[in-house]
């Protein structure tokens, strides 16, 4: 059995996780899925307080509160969550198997996601609400999304140790975008290593909604 941590992207909660956190538990697994503070349920926490800071605290508390989780986590970050990720194997590399990045951002030292997403993406970012500190959903997004706190974009990420001595990471890149994807910039660091895992998917970037076979396929056969 696998303890899979799943931390969505921006504006939306663990249930975006729903379907693959089912299908990974009747499979045998154990799954933890984290709604960030200042997001979806959680959307009236502290929005002009919350960072990327703010965030990792939130699935060290949620992993240090689950007494089923076990000791080689299999980290699982959607888009922005592959800040989250990464800042959250930084602190317990030690109880940390692999990361999977899901057509996620993959952060080096002392980098923002402002900083690898392409003008388009930054454009999205700054069309702040009225509060000034949240980032509007888009008008497609599921109608439980929220408006997601500005400053976990613009806080750069901090590093103590290697990220490459996990024993797995793993990048799922989505191909159906309606222009350019803003995790090019991410995919382009990691798709030569080889030391990364990569995967391209013919599925729009919400991958657990359009490509759930194939993304549960991947998962499963990196806990065996």
């Amino acid at each position: 059995m696998a303890t899979y941590v799943m931390i969505p992207g921006m504006c939306h909660g663990a249930w975006c996780f729903d379907d693959l956190r089912a299908s990974l538990q009747k499979a045998g697994h154990h799954v933890l899925a984290v709604t960030l503070t200042g997001v979806a349920e959680r959307s009236h926490l502290l929005p002009g307080a919350v960072n990327l800071d703010t965030h990792i605290a939130d699935v060290l508390a949620a992993i240090n509160n689950d007494t089923a989780a076990g000791d080689d986590l299999v980290l699982v970050g959607h888009s922005y969550g592959g800040m989250v990720i990464t800042g959250v194997a930084d602190h317990i590399p030690d109880r940390v198997d692999s990361l999977v990045f899901l057509d996620a951002v993959v952060p080096h030292d002392g980098e923002a996601c402002w900083d690898i997403v392409n003008d388009e993406e930054r454009q999205w970012h700054v069309s702040v609400d009225d509060s000034g500190f949240g980032v509007p959903p888009m008008p497609f997004f599921d109608d439980r999304a929220t408006a997601h706190p500005l400053a976990t974009l613009l806080q750069p990420l901090r590093l103590r140790h290697d990220p490459g001595r996990f024993r797995r990471r793993i990048f799922v890149y989505a191909l159906d975008w309606p222009g350019e994807s803003p995790l090019l910039p991410s995919y382009d660091r990691v798709r030569s290593d080889p030391n990364w895992i990569t995967h391209e998917l013919d599925g729009k970037h919400n991958l657990m909604r359009d490509r759930p076979d194939d993304v549960l396929r991947i998962l499963v056969d990196l806990a065996r």
